[in-house]
């Protein structure tokens, strides 16, 4: 980091008599994965936003990005459509909640479909 801005990310420090004062940022290190039986993933139906389009919304996940992107990936190719994770949440292109349910449920994890 920089010195100039660094000081932005020092939560609760305002000043320090100390010239050997070195401030120890905290570390936003990622979760640990859950194994599948204790994710409890929310399978849903998105149009919000998306100028009408349909996307099942799976949110719930609780672990890594890199085990999160490689959940999507295998999502994706088996439901045979397109789709991206955001913010710890994975969006599938059209409405494919029962097969997500379905495919989720067969690798272990307990999915559920919630709303309409």
């Amino acid at each position: 980091m920089s010195k100039k801005n660094d000081w932005k990310k020092r939560e609760g420090v305002v000043y320090s008599t100390d010239s050997s004062f070195q401030f120890e940022y905290q570390s936003s290190g990622e979760n640990m994965t859950l194994p599948p039986k204790q994710q409890k993933l929310k399978v849903s139906l998105d149009k919000s936003g998306r100028a009408g389009k349909q996307v099942t919304l799976i949110s719930g996940f609780i672990g890594t990005t890199q085990d999160l992107e490689a959940l999507t990936k295998m999502l994706k190719s088996k439901c045979g459509v397109g789709g991206s994770s955001k913010d710890g949440e994975i969006l599938i292109q059209g409405d494919v909640r029962d097969k997500a349910v379905d495919i989720l449920t067969k690798e272990g994890y307990q999915a559920k479909r919630v709303g309409g």
